[in-house]
């Protein structure tokens, strides 16, 4: 479900951004060499609004690999090792007691390879949905103010 809703508002911040890109072109374009008072603050809006948002992503993203991606990462690969030494013992087994108890040890490894992948997928999606948020943020709420300014000056 956590990638289903970054891919929702990945897309909902991509349509968001084109309607404000297109509303800051219009005006740049109507008033061409000679931007209006209003037209600078909207340009010079646009760069801290950019600046912020992009300094918060890199921040939440920072953040987050700090506190679990690294650690699940780690434990991956611990536990792959463990699985690889667990299928060995299990292909060098000479009885059928062997073969049970080690190919029990091997399923166990693998279960817990398995489950650790699940969860550094989920880490990856709160990664990709923490660092999307400022971003989403500022591009919908820009596409609300900027849609609400063009009747006005209509």
């Amino acid at each position: 479900m956590i990638w289903t809703d970054v891919a929702l508002k990945t897309s909902e911040m991509l349509v968001s951004s084109g309607s404000v890109i297109q509303m800051r072109t219009s005006r740049m374009a109507e008033h061409g060499m000679e931007p209006s008072p209003a037209d600078m603050r909207e340009i010079h809006l646009m760069s801290a609004e950019k600046l912020a948002a992009a300094t918060e992503s890199g921040a939440a993203i920072a953040n987050q690999l700090h506190t679990t991606h690294y650690a699940l990462v780690n434990r991956a690969v611990q536990q792959w090792f463990q699985s690889h030494t667990a299928l060995w013992s299990l292909a060098t087994s000479f009885t059928p007691a062997q073969v049970l108890a080690r190919s029990q040890a091997f399923l166990e490894a693998s279960t817990r390879v398995a489950h650790t992948w699940s969860q550094l997928s989920s880490a990856g999606a709160r990664i990709a949905q923490r660092a999307l948020k400022p971003i989403h943020a500022k591009a919908t709420s820009n596409e609300r103010r900027l849609s609400q300014a063009v009747p006005a000056a209509a």
